[in-house]
């Protein structure tokens, strides 16, 4: 990822979703009575954005593979 403006998009983007997942455990943990400070959300909606990333990356490697898997048989 050698291009600067993709870089920046990405970040962009994983900053994005990791504060509406802060805000979004945050807000669910008041409306439930069972709040937790919003740095204890904070890193929960860091864990879960890494996860998430991880599985996408595994899922496009695999699809990767199974495409050249595919196209090797033919």
């Amino acid at each position: 990822m050698t291009n600067p403006t993709r870089l920046r998009r990405l970040i962009w983007s994983l900053t994005a979703w990791w504060l509406l997942l802060t805000m979004g455990l945050w807000l669910l943990g008041r409306a439930t009575d069972q709040s937790a400070s919003p740095v204890a959300c904070a890193a929960s909606a860091a864990f879960l954005l890494a996860v998430g990333e991880a599985g996408d990356w595994l899922r496009r490697r695999w699809h990767r593979y199974r495409t050249a898997r595919r196209y090797r048989r033919l």
